[in-house]
């Protein structure tokens, strides 16, 4: 078959033969050229897809942190809370130890008191 490709030649001058020749080589160069392109660019496309799923990988677990960063803190306001709230009954209640505690120093000076009376 390739010497039917070859029988267009017969009869054409060296010249003209020697330029065919130049611009098969050159079409095979072309060729083995868009081949490479075209192995770089589906690289380049597999590449990308990577980054983009890499990406939204990225963004899905960002998500997941801020929801997670997000209940933290309303958790943090939550304790925050209920510390000032404990806080606010323990003075309440040392408020609470100190009136009683006068008033218990207070009785005992009146029993002192009373027990002193019986005794006269």
């Amino acid at each position: 078959m390739s010497w039917a490709v070859e029988e267009w030649k017969e009869g054409l001058s060296p010249r003209v033969l020697q330029k065919i020749h130049e611009l098969e080589s050159q079409v095979d160069k072309l060729k083995k050229e868009r081949q490479q392109r075209q192995y770089q660019l589906e690289t380049l496309e597999a590449a990308l897809q990577k980054q983009k799923q890499k990406v939204e990988n990225e963004k899905n677990e960002s998500a997941i942190l801020k929801r997670e960063n997000q209940s933290l803190m309303e958790l943090c306001d939550n304790l925050e809370k209920a510390k000032q709230k404990i806080s606010h009954d323990l003075q309440v209640k040392e408020s609470q130890v100190s009136i009683q505690s006068g008033q218990l120093n207070s009785c005992k000076k009146d029993i002192e008191r009373l027990e002193q009376e019986l005794k006269r």
